[in-house]
């Protein structure tokens, strides 16, 4: 007799149309209200728009430098990647054009990860690199699951993956072919690694994942000072790191001698033209007073670090702290743009996990639980209200109210960071994960 073939109950069959609903309204917002909305503001400001590639900059400058010993720091080529990513130079003469250069500002091994794709179109690298950046984004979030030891039906699995396809930061940075994607898999992965006692690959990874230092050099710290806690047996990470980081320079350094005094005056220049680059918490206040809460969220970081730097990787503590670190990176980095917010993911899950548990706190918990939900759920409800009314408003109307589901951006990593600082300071060094 044929067993009959398995069928979703009507709750979770619900919930993935919802989910699957949600999705799709973030697509169409983002396809079909917000970027038509920057092409018009851009027509009508003068603002030139080429391919708009994160990845452009760093391909033409490993092509330049591995095909013909071109220095990727110097004027001309930034010159050149203006062309390509703007569709022509920028001129200091016209107030409306950006401001961003967009040269060649990443420590020059990044040209080792790009050496496979030199000799191919860029249309052809870009076509690839946006599948890529698709597939890591559900691995980075397989990763998260496995590091923190979750087990989930294979219904909530889909709906966890089509929401995380389908956020904003996601979407963005597959839009502009962002590397913060690529860096975000690489910490997923190098924290799975560390959960199964692959310390010396998992050091491999999180020096790969320099490549943006902004945003592992808090990781960066606290792994290392994880490993001090115990040195006779994590010892393999930092020499792993610290391996990988020397081989990396001294290719670098082969390929392109001096290149440490460059990439610094290239940094120096990016912080000179990006003026008004600020952090979350600048933006939020005042740059002094940004600069202040920065310098208290890392002495409160450092405190809980040194507290709980013994503890075992597969505890759920090492979790939580460490995604209160990559919280805490995305609080404090010189940048609020939305795809940076990536690195919330592992935050988000845990919140999640342990939300019934911080339910019974105290009342003000429950209040910054709900004021979460509501801040992460905004521009998914957002995006579906604007799809819904496509069907009734003129779309140049609609795109009035583009800025809608970004209203609550900046106010996600600021939540989550307080959610993950009570939730570390109610959970003991030896929880099991």
């Amino acid at each position: 007799m044929k067993r009959p073939a398995a069928t979703l109950s009507p709750r979770p069959a619900l919930a993935l149309g919802f989910a699957l609903l949600l999705s799709a309204s973030m697509y169409f917002y983002v396809q079909y209200l917000l970027i038509p909305y920057q092409r018009t503001y851009a027509s009508t400001h003068d603002i030139p728009r080429g391919n708009l590639s994160d990845l452009y900059p760093r391909w033409l400058g490993a092509r330049a430098l591995l095909l013909d010993h071109r220095d990727p720091y110097a004027a001309e080529l930034t010159r050149e990647i203006q062309v390509g990513y703007y569709g022509r130079p920028l001129d200091p003469a016209r107030p409306e054009d950006p401001r961003d250069q967009q040269a060649f500002a990443y420590p020059v091994y990044v040209v080792l990860l790009l050496f496979p794709t030199v000799k191919l179109p860029f249309n052809t690298v870009q076509f690839g690199f946006r599948w890529l950046l698709i597939g890591l984004a559900l691995i980075t979030l397989l990763f998260w699951l496995r590091a923190f030891r979750f087990r989930v039906r294979p219904s909530t699995l889909a709906i966890a993956g089509m929401l995380t396809l389908s956020s904003f930061p996601v979407v963005q940075g597959i839009k502009l072919q962002q590397m913060s994607l690529l860096v975000s898999g690489m910490i997923a992965g190098c924290i799975v690694l560390l959960v199964e006692g692959q310390l010396l690959a998992a050091g491999v990874l999180l020096a790969l994942a320099t490549i943006k230092p902004q945003l592992v050099v808090l990781l960066l710290a606290w792994l290392f000072l994880w490993a001090l806690g115990d040195w006779e047996h994590r010892r393999r990470l930092v020499w792993g790191s610290l391996g990988a980081l020397a081989v990396l320079f001294a290719v670098s350094e082969y390929v392109l001698p001096g290149w440490i005094g460059r990439f610094l005056h290239a940094l120096e220049a990016y912080r000179q033209y990006n003026d008004g680059a600020r952090s979350v918490l600048e933006v939020l206040v005042t740059p002094l007073w940004g600069m202040v809460l920065t310098a208290l969220v890392v002495l409160a970081l450092a405190v809980i670090c040194w507290r709980h730097r013994r503890v075992p990787s597969d505890s759920v503590l090492f979790g939580w702290i460490t995604a209160l670190v990559l919280a805490s990176t995305v609080l404090i980095a010189p940048k609020t743009s939305p795809y940076n917010q990536v690195l919330l993911l592992p935050g988000v899950l845990l919140v999640i996990q342990r939300w019934p548990a911080l339910w019974t706190e105290r009342r003000v918990t429950r209040v910054i639980l709900l004021s979460f939900g509501l801040v992460l759920a905004w521009p998914w409800l957002a995006a579906l209200f604007l799809t819904l009314a496509s069907l009734v408003v003129p779309t140049a109307t609609l795109q009035k109210a583009w800025a809608v589901p970004l209203y609550t951006s900046l106010a996600i990593p600021v939540i989550e960071f307080v959610i993950l600082q009570l939730g570390t300071a109610k959970l003991g060094p030896e929880q099991p994960s």
